[in-house]
């Protein structure tokens, strides 16, 4: 190879379908900002639709450059956020693996779970805060409670749905249950269990943010409601701005998480993403 060469690597296809997807979707995201500038700009009332640049500027004064409003109410909605939804993921990768596996306990529980994830996680505010208090505790409690059912459902699906022909190999090679299930099963269904903690996730913030609107002296959803009462609207904009980029910045960290462990299951089947 010439030192041009070495200076100048040529671009695969796999490069330049990379960047065509970076350029379109920067494009994407500025034709957005566009068309809010220009519709803000001609809209009657400014005070309730700010430009995007106002609420940009806002943005930054009051979250990205201020440390003070992360220490107080960043950190602690981001804390709740989390705790609430690993929990999420904890107990229903347990409930849907045991699901999935056993068909009776499937057939058991089936009525019980269409029951519980029928009902509005929201609908459940007051009677959380009676038995819970207004604490984390709460808050975590309703990110748990809704958050859980995607996963659930998604690992019940993938568990049943591993190959049998694989399971009776590994019981042939003598592994023991929790080889098959942390070899084996986990692994067949985890491109289910990824997509349930994906959407779980999206729930999650929501949650996280209903949670703070009521009974709550901190937290970015908590700051979002005395924005609102306070009538300043830049402020709310701000802070809806946030929790999108906050909800966009996490699902992009989970999506690198399952490319890095679905790529030996992907190169094995020969596909692409």
């Amino acid at each position: 190879m010439t030192a041009g060469a070495r200076r100048h690597p040529r671009r695969t296809d796999a490069d330049q379908g990379t960047w065509t997807g970076v350029a379109l979707r920067l494009a994407a995201v500025a034709a957005l900002v566009a068309a809010w500038q220009v519709g803000t700009l001609l809209a009657a009332d400014p005070v309730f639709w700010p430009t995007a640049e106002v609420i940009a500027v806002r943005l930054w004064e009051m979250w990205i450059a201020n440390p003070t409003a992360w220490v107080e109410d960043g950190m602690p909605s981001l804390a709740r956020l989390l705790g609430g939804w690993l929990a999420a993921a904890l107990a229903g990768v347990a409930i849907g693996t045991a699901v999935g596996l056993l068909p009776w306990l499937s057939h058991v529980l089936e009525p019980v779970m269409a029951f519980l994830r029928s009902i509005p996680p929201p609908a459940l505010l007051p009677p959380f805060i009676v038995l819970l208090g207004i604490g984390d505790g709460m808050k975590v409690a309703l990110i748990l409670f809704g958050a859980v059912w995607p996963v659930v459902l998604n690992a019940a699906d993938g568990v049943a749905n591993v190959d049998p022909t694989t399971r009776d190999a590994a019981r042939a090679f003598r592994l023991s249950i929790a080889d098959i299930l942390t070899r084996v099963v986990l692994p067949a269904a985890a491109p289910r269990i990824l997509a349930g903690l994906r959407v779980s996730l999206s729930i999650a913030v929501i949650l996280m943010v209903i949670s703070e609107l009521y009974a709550a002296t901190d937290g970015i959803g908590f700051r979002l409601v005395q924005a609102q009462r306070g009538f300043r609207t830049v402020d709310v904009w701000a802070t809806v701005v946030l929790l999108g980029l906050i909800g966009y910045a996490l699902n992009g960290l989970l999506a690198v998480l399952e490319a890095r462990l679905l790529r030996g299951q992907r190169a094995r089947t020969g596909g692409t993403r």
